[in-house]
């Protein structure tokens, strides 16, 4: 299991739950890494269920898919149930504004200002497999957003940047100075920071406390010659919780105690902790609460305005149309159109993902 991808993983436990002929089957997040073949042929599995007199509850956060599985709708937050009722008679508007307690204008925070000097230069970055002749700039203040179907290259790409892909290979270089892209220490060192999309896998060590994840990128800042202060740690983690509002019971608590949110946030925190210039963000939203989202739209809103510069990749098109400056679209490894901000048009952006759009330049709102 273990050499098995996130969607693979995925499937394997999706089929163990529906193979013990259960009558009832609780599904929580059952699509969160699927691609949208695999979860069409879900949609299928579903329905046969429900033909077959099987009960289904099915905790999910996307809006397509309660319309197209749900008979009755049960909304939860802040662990208090907020309305229910049958689909056929509500709206997408009206789930949102109960799930978020607002309208949905009020989720997405409003980030002003134009982009400033160019920190990050990657150009010719290319893999052997998985992506290839990728080129882009990044400044100061800006959000770039990178989106793609599963498969496009996205995530590997941005793991090559930060030394993670030994087998990539192109010029990085942040401030006009170049960086050794093959070893993570080496993008650390630039100021470059990257929270992975498997946050419970690669982004934080489950059963060490909050305050331990949260040292853990800058062990260094918290020792005192060989040996590590608990008093420097202590301060330094009740600076970010209180920073980032992260809601634990203590700085000792496992992060496995904590909701996705504020373990994405205490993710988040470790890396800002080193100050960096660059932070890439990879599905920085997946499997958390729309309250939680938002949350997390004002910290990434927050630090762009005080002069980061973010890459944001997300299969969330609403999500990178409403906070990026920029987004590239990436298909199969290749980097296939780039909108503006005043150029993006949904269509167009889904278009170019799926391949049925021009290449870049030849589409309007393209760059």
């Amino acid at each position: 299991m273990k050499d098995l991808g996130l969607a693979e993983q995925h499937l394997v436990e999706i089929a163990r739950a529906l193979s013990q002929k259960a009558l009832v089957v609780i599904l929580d997040e059952p699509t969160a890494a699927l691609s949208q073949a695999e979860i069409r042929d879900f949609y299928g599995i579903v329905r046969r269920l429900r033909a077959q007199g099987v009960g289904v509850i099915f905790i999910t956060h996307k809006f397509d898919e309660i319309f197209a599985l749900a008979d009755r709708y049960l909304v939860l937050r802040d662990g208090a149930a907020v309305g229910s009722g049958a689909m056929a008679d509500t709206t997408e508007q009206e789930l949102l504004r109960l799930m978020a307690g607002r309208a949905v204008e009020q989720i997405y925070p409003q980030i002003d200002g134009a982009p400033g000097e160019r920190v990050l230069s990657v150009r010719s970055l290319s893999h052997p497999t998985e992506f290839r002749d990728l080129q882009f700039d990044l400044r100061r203040g800006e959000i770039l957003g990178f989106y793609g179907l599963i498969g496009s290259g996205r995530s590997e790409a941005m793991r090559a940047i930060m030394g993670l892909n030994p087998r990539a290979t192109g010029d990085f270089r942040v401030l006009g100075k170049r960086f050794d892209a093959r070893r993570p220490g080496a993008a650390i060192a630039a100021k470059i920071a990257y929270v992975p999309e498997e946050r419970q896998r690669q982004g934080g060590i489950l059963s060490f406390s909050v305050q331990a994840n949260i040292s853990l990128a800058d062990l260094a800042r918290c020792a005192n010659g060989p040996w590590l202060s608990a008093l420097k740690e202590s301060a330094l983690c009740r600076r970010m919780v209180e920073r980032l509002r992260i809601r634990t019971p203590s700085p000792h608590t496992p992060l496995a105690g904590l909701s996705g949110g504020n373990q994405q946030k205490v993710v988040l925190a470790k890396w800002l902790a080193l100050d960096p210039r660059v932070l890439i963000l990879d599905e920085p939203t997946k499997g958390i609460d729309v309250g939680a989202k938002q949350a997390v739209y004002a910290l990434i809103a927050e630090m762009v305005q005080q002069g980061l510069a973010v890459i944001l990749v997300s299969s969330e098109l609403p999500e990178v149309m409403h906070l990026a400056h920029r987004v590239i679209v990436m298909r199969r490894g290749r980097q296939v159109a780039e909108f503006a901000r005043a150029g993006m048009q949904a269509e167009a952006i889904v278009a170019a993902a799926s391949g049925l759009g021009p290449r870049q330049g030849g589409a309007a709102g393209a760059v």
